[in-house]
């Protein structure tokens, strides 16, 4: 006995209308060539300038009040005012002088620890105690015995910032220090590799990734250091402007400092992703489709 199957009925589908499986693929299609279409850096400023917009325009109908938050606009015109005065720039040189200088001391101290107790088991065994109960301090609480310490100066600003940096320079290094494969260790030592030449061709480079991105966390913390430490017995800086900007009530200048700090991380982020571009060419990486 036969059973005839008959083929199934297409005149439902025309060609006006083709399957709905094929419609997702279509409209990938489209949002690809939009994406090519419009350059990124378009596409990224779009949300800022947005941000800006409807801030100006709660400014100008007066729901947002000038003594809360000044307008863009108010607030371009003071920051005109204190770049050609030379105010702002003489400030700026200052406190990048100041996160500098800390970030020397903090990277010297934070690496010298973290290659000490990741290297060496003796090592970690007299450093690792000590660095994990000291990160454990606020160090913004240590700024009373800065002062104590160090007097009013310069010296207490940069060991703030010095402080913030040592700590997430440690964990990152040591963590990339002891995350390096087993195997490439190995390896290297079936090479011929002594010691030394394990920890200058293979330690090093796999730790590599590690100490790069606790330099990105250290340059957020020295900027957010340097806020904490501009707001005591400073007497230059872009502290300094707020904290005068705050007595008078000057909210533009505010946000025309809190912009520069903004600024300068944003420039310490672009150089860290630099050196990240040229010390890590070896490591593939995604990129986001």
């Amino acid at each position: 006995m036969t059973v005839d199957h008959a083929p199934p009925d297409m005149s439902a589908i025309s060609n006006d209308h083709p399957p709905f499986a094929l419609e997702p693929v279509a409209r990938s299609a489209a949002t690809r060539s939009w994406r090519h279409a419009v350059p990124r850096w378009l596409r990224r400023v779009v949300g800022p300038l947005l941000l800006l917009l409807l801030w100006q325009v709660l400014s100008a109908t007066g729901v947002l009040h000038r003594d809360i938050l000044a307008s863009p606009g108010t607030i371009a015109t003071a920051a005109g005012e204190l770049i050609s005065d030379g105010t702002l720039g003489s400030a700026m040189a200052i406190s990048l002088q100041r996160v500098v200088v800390g970030l020397l001391f903090g990277a010297v101290a934070g690496v010298s620890l973290a290659l000490a107790s990741g290297l060496s088991r003796l090592g970690e065994d007299l450093v690792d105690p000590v660095v994990q109960m000291l990160r454990t301090v606020p160090w913004v609480g240590l700024i009373p015995l800065l002062i104590i310490w160090l007097g009013i100066g310069e010296a207490p600003k940069v060991a703030l910032i010095a402080l913030g940096v040592a700590f997430h320079l440690y964990l990152n290094v040591y963590a990339g220090i002891r995350g390096v494969d087993e195997q490439l260790v190995e390896a290297g030592q079936s090479l011929g590799l002594g010691r030394w030449g394990l920890i200058r061709h293979v330690v090093l480079p796999g730790a590599l990734p590690g100490a790069m991105t606790g330099l990105r966390y250290s340059l957020a913390t020295a900027w957010l250091a340097l806020v904490f430490g501009e707001s005591i017995n400073a007497d230059a800086g872009i502290g300094f402007l707020m904290n005068q900007a705050r007595d008078f009530l000057r909210t533009d200048v505010i946000v025309v400092c809190l912009v520069v700090y903004a600024f300068l991380g944003l420039i310490a982020d672009a150089v860290v992703r630099t050196l990240e571009r040229l010390l890590l060419q070896w490591r593939p990486t995604f990129t986001g489709r």
